[in-house]
This record gives structure tokens, sequence and C-alpha cells, in this order.
């Protein structure tokens, strides 16, 4: 079973820029697709990226594409997301998911994915 612990939330100004990691223990992370989800306070938790095992297919939400983008080093067993361009409402708690999978879709859903971390605070300021 892996456990997920997410890091490099703070706060930051419009425009700027923050990179999350999402570290992965209790074994490799590389059977796993990944995902950055992220709930705002009063919201319901949304997806925003996920990546492939392999790290080469990646998905996004229209709200952040062009901005954020997902990575991963199964090496380190580590999973990233650099966001640029930060915009208010990219206010949230950030959080990283994992799911053990053979192929690749893009899964969006809360419900597919069986491991959670416990999430980072990002707050951008106006």
């Amino acid at each position: 079973q892996v456990q997920l612990v997410e890091s490099g939330g703070g706060l930051v100004q419009a425009g700027g820029s923050l990179r999350l990691s999402c570290a992965a223990s209790g074994g490799t992370s590389s059977p796993y697709i990944m995902a950055w989800f992220r709930q705002a306070p009063g919201k319901e938790r949304e997806f925003v990226a996920t990546i492939s095992r392999s790290g080469v297919n990646t998905g996004y939400s229209d709200s952040v594409k062009g901005r954020f983008t997902i990575s991963r080093d199964n090496a380190k067993n580590t999973m990233y997301l650099e966001m640029n361009s930060l915009k208010p409402e990219d206010t949230a708690v950030y959080v990283c998911a994992a799911k053990y999978s053979v192929g690749w879709i893009v899964y969006t859903s809360t419900r597919d994915y069986s491991y959670w971390g416990q999430g980072t605070q990002v707050t951008v300021s106006s």
C-alpha cells in the first residue's frame, strides 16, 4: 500500500509560480497512475491533472491547461506539479492521488483513485 505526502505549497502573488511535490512511500510508485486534485473552501474536490505510469501521457482540466505541468520521477517515487501564471481562483488545498492501473485512461473522478495524501495549501493573493 502506497502512502503519499505533498509539499511545496505556500502563499504567492497572482502571476507567480509554485512547484508542488508528492512523495510516495511504502512501495514503488511506478505501477500507479497519479493525479492532482484541489479543493477550495466550500467546494467539492476537483480534478487538476493526471499522469501515466511512465510519465509519457498526461491530462489536464481546462482551467489549468497551458499554465500547469505535471511530471514524475519514478526513480525518486515523486510526482510534481509546476504551476505558473497563478490566479486567485487557484487557491485551494492541493491533494495528490494514486490509482493502480495496467493501462492509460484519463481518470478525473475522485472515485477512481484509491490512495490519497493529506494535501498542501496553495494561496494566491490578488
